[in-house]
């Protein structure tokens, strides 16, 4: 199995438990938008620990970026690229995933799940492409939403955010078939969903008793 290993140049939190990690990029190392590769910390011990993440950075950039939800309590992966800062090293290994842009559509994101959306909308952005794509994008509060100001530059008013515990004055919305209806208007051929397994069942589960077909759904298999 190929694999890399690359130095972290940069890290951040963008929530309380989101955290954006710029890596080195290998020379000729390439994927499309959308797409993972496994990601071990280069620590004795940890290197055969691989967990896929996605990468988040356009695929022309001269770097790596991937934006991790932290877990913490599990004592795995996760919480222990909490402690990596510039200067260590991750490895990271061959590029996979099925999802990538087919064209106009509904996005539906749980969570952590909003980070292939976000290299496919920055790939779009940086070719000057703006297709009119909706964002549903779910969360347990307000303050868990992953770069809402950039999504929200992208998007505009198709940027819907649907919040399980909004606080008072938060407005509520279902993610439901009918705000996936409403919200596909007359423009959307794909539905694009990441997130939780169950929700990406569920949410195919909508789609197809709006009689969308399979190969309009655009899903990690």
């Amino acid at each position: 199995m190929e694999s890399h290993i690359v130095k972290v140049l940069a890290t951040e939190y963008l929530t309380h438990n989101v955290k954006r990690f710029v890596t080195e990029k290998p020379a000729g190392y390439s994927y499309t938008p959308g797409q993972a590769t496994d990601v071990a910390i280069n620590r004795p011990g940890l290197e055969s620990e691989l967990r896929p993440f996605t990468f988040t950075s356009p695929v022309n950039a001269g770097y790596l970026e991937f934006i991790i939800k932290i877990y913490k309590g599990h004592n795995g992966v996760t919480e222990k690229l909490a402690d990596i800062v510039p200067g260590n090293e991750l490895i990271i290994h061959e590029v996979f995933g099925a999802i990538r842009y087919k064209g106009p559509g509904v996005f539906i994101a749980g969570g952590a799940g909003i980070t292939p959306f976000i290299a496919i909308f920055r790939q779009l952005g940086a070719t000057g492409a703006h297709p009119n794509n909706t964002l549903l994008f779910a969360n347990h509060t307000a303050a868990d939403i992953i770069l809402k100001d950039e999504l929200k530059t992208f998007l505009g008013d198709r940027d819907i955010d649907i919040i399980r515990y909004p606080l008072p004055g938060e407005e509520q919305k279902i993610l439901d078939k009918k705000l996936i209806a409403a919200s596909a208007g007359d423009h959307a051929a794909y539905y694009y969903i990441c997130g939780p397994d169950q929700f990406t069942a569920d949410m195919i589960g909508m789609l197809h008793e709006l009689n969308v077909a399979d190969q309009f759904i655009v899903f990690e298999q």
